[in-house]
């Protein structure tokens, strides 16, 4: 079963750490909170694990291998998918071709075989469509497959953003504000399908603002302030650190 782990992790911008030395792992599972004042840090650490940003300092690794150097592609291919605080979807194809799209890295078709229309070709395509449709039944959006991505409520193109980085049958899910845009009774029906998804051996990472849903949903929190880790522990113990209270809760615990 996957484990992420960050070993020393640094960014620096122009001669400023957005990351310091940040050590923390996700395990599968579980689901694990990443969480701090706007500016934290939060997605550089994501940035970074994907790939798109280069490490100024430490590790990171996916069970036993370092994947700490690798481009954006080959984390991906590895089993480490994710989503973006502001939404990229193809909003003139309908929801159910956005999501398929995720599903390509797993087409295991030859490029000659695509080019002819083969069979194999064809069965491919259904059994993918066919594992798109699960998903959207799973997230309660199947009567939107047909619907353009550009035209469902923003809830909704968040839904299809979470799809599509679960088309591609990660061990590894990370969770850029998913539940922005969303109302709680929204957000808490999110929770409970990343609950599922963990309990079916995914490795969660979520980073997240509204507070509810990190305190009922997550195993574990690290909590980041002027990218460095001021605090780690289980919900009830990252609510009642004066450090998280101060720096993240404006003084009032949640």
């Amino acid at each position: 079963m996957a484990r992420l782990s960050l070993e020393g992790v640094s960014r620096r911008f122009f001669g400023v750490e957005a990351v310091r030395s940040l050590t923390m792992s996700v395990s599968a599972g579980r689901v694990t909170g990443l969480i701090g004042p706007n500016g934290a840090g939060k997605t550089t650490v994501v940035n970074l694990i994907s790939g798109l940003l280069k490490l100024s300092g430490g590790r990171i690794r996916l069970e036993d291998r370092d994947i700490g150097e690798l481009p954006p592609h080959q984390v991906a291919r590895l089993g480490v998918a994710r989503t973006f605080q502001n939404i990229r979807l193809l909003k003139e194809a309908s929801v159910l071709d956005n999501i398929v799209v995720g599903s390509h890295g797993q087409d295991r078709t030859s490029f000659a075989a695509q080019a002819l229309g083969l069979p194999s070709v064809r069965r491919a395509r259904a059994a993918l469509v066919d594992r798109v449709r699960e998903l959207l039944h799973e997230f309660s959006m199947a009567e939107y497959a047909p619907c353009l991505a550009g035209e469902v409520s923003y809830g909704h193109q968040r839904r299809v953003e979470i799809m599509r980085a679960l088309a591609t049958e990660p061990s590894v899910l990370l969770l850029d504000e998913p539940a922005a845009g969303m109302n709680d009774v929204e957000a808490d029906a999110l929770g409970v399908i990343f609950r599922r998804l963990a309990d079916r051996g995914l490795a969660v990472l979520v980073i997240e603002h509204n507070m509810q849903l990190v305190m009922t949903l997550c195993d574990e929190v690290y909590v980041l302030e002027s990218g460095e880790l001021i605090c780690h522990g289980t919900p009830e113990q990252v609510r009642n650190d004066p450090r998280v209270i101060e720096a993240y809760l404006g003084g009032e615990a949640c």
